[in-house]
Order: structure tokens, then sequence, then C-alpha cells
């Protein structure tokens, strides 16, 4: 494995080593992992984010409590109960398959289950909402206070939710969905609903991550301020995140 040296103010060296020591690793471990997020961003693997495989073994005690948990649920569902529960006769059945050990139906125990979604990618998600979320209200702003934003640059700064044919980014946007479920992130639920119900249908995770880390950098170089407008952006830097789109290897 190569070895990498770089140089970094030391403020820049204590906020790693607080991040660091904030997610439980060594400091050359989470600059490593940013690495491969801004080099090879969403690498896992689209099948690691589909329904989850079935397990081909189970320790006895997680059989005794799964074929408990079937025998309790069918002497409490409905007679007449039709949803996703089945009836007694169902849950019974899932409990035989359990307490014989039918390797081959395990799958049933798992349909419908993903993988988890990493708390990175969850953060990724978080920081894209957030920044999507300064933009619009910056946007607003400008326009309230009688500057004219183009329509090609609020068209660039519009957020499109995930490409629904990829493993990761679809993940990503049932999160999305989740989120906004219960009514937050609702200055960008009009965005989400005019682009497919949150399908791009194009790649976007690396664009997004790309105007992200655009974004930090235009928050970094200024002062911290309190107000709850501190955080809105000027013309020139939307233009800046809008910009932060295209790859730097086809910027002309």
């Amino acid at each position: 494995m190569a070895v990498l040296n770089i140089r970094v103010d030391d403020q820049v060296r204590d906020e790693l080593k607080d991040m660091a020591d904030a997610e439980g690793v060594t400091v050359s471990e989470y600059v490593r992992d940013l690495l491969m997020a801004a080099l090879v961003p969403g690498y896992e693997s689209k099948e690691d984010h589909g329904d989850l495989p079935a397990p081909e073994t189970m320790r006895i005690a997680d059989r005794q409590v799964l074929s408990l948990l079937h025998r309790i649920l069918a002497r409490v569902l409905p007679e007449d109960n039709d949803d996703v529960d089945g009836d007694a006769a169902y849950q019974l059945g899932r409990a035989r398959v359990i307490e014989a050990g039918y390797t081959g139906e395990y799958w049933r125990e798992v349909a419908g289950f993903s993988p988890e979604l990493s708390k990175r990618d969850c953060g990724r998600v978080l920081d894209i909402l957030d920044m999507f979320r300064v933009i619009t209200f910056s946007i607003r702003r400008l326009e309230k206070d009688g500057t004219t934003v183009d329509e090609d640059l609020k068209y660039k700064l519009e957020f499109r939710g995930f490409d629904g044919n990829d493993g990761l980014e679809n993940h990503m946007a049932h999160y999305v969905e989740f989120l906004m479920s219960d009514g937050r992130w609702a200055e960008l639920h009009e965005q989400w609903s005019n682009n497919d119900e949150g399908n791009s249908h194009s790649l976007m995770l690396d664009t997004y991550m790309r105007m992200v880390a655009e974004h930090r950098r235009i928050k970094a170089s200024r002062d911290r301020g309190f107000h709850r407008e501190d955080y809105l952006l000027s013309l020139d830097e939307l233009q800046q995140i809008a910009d932060a789109r295209v790859h730097p290897s086809r910027r002309g």
C-alpha cells in the first residue's frame, strides 16, 4: 500500500483530529475514507443495497427467538387479518420452518429487508439536503431583495433526487422519502416532486458531493456569524456551487 504525506495548517490538523475522534478512528483512517469518497464516490457495489441475501444458517438462540415471535403473532392476529403478517396459519408455518431448520426457506425471514445505509452515507444525504436548503433560501432572499437569478442557474441548483437504477442512490432516495415523510425539509418538497418524485434517472451523488465540497469551502472562508441569515449565499457563491457540478477534468 502506498504512503502519502501531506502538509496542512495546524487548524486543519486539529479539526481532522476532532472529527476522527468523533468517528472513533485514527486521523489516517479518517483522511483515507475522505479520499476514497472524493475519488470513488458511491464506491459501494449495487448488490449491497438490494434485498438482504438469505442467511445460510442461524444460531439456535436466534431460531428460538424467531420461532417464539411467530407463535406469539399467530395467537394475537385477528382471524380476518390480510396484511403482510398474514394469518395464524401463516405465522405457525414460519415458526415450523425455523424450528425444523429448513435453511432453503430462511429467505422468508429477511424478504424486504435492506442492508444498512451506512452512517457515512446517511451523513452525505443530510449534507446534500442541507446544502440545497441553503441554496433554496438564498435564491428566495436574493429575488425578494430585487436581484435577478438566472433561470439556468436556478435549474443547475435544483435538487433532483437520486438515480433509482443505482443500488446506493436508490437507497439514499428512500432515506430522503423517510426524512420528508414527517414534514421535514419542506422547502425541498416541490423540487423533489417536480423531478419524478426524486428519481433523477442519472447518477447524481458524485455531482452533489462536488457541490457540497464547494459549499464547505465557502462556509470555511467566512467569519462565523450568529444571525439566522448569515448562512445565506450571494449570487457569486451560488454560481461557484453551480460550476462545481462539472468535474474538474471537464472544466474549460
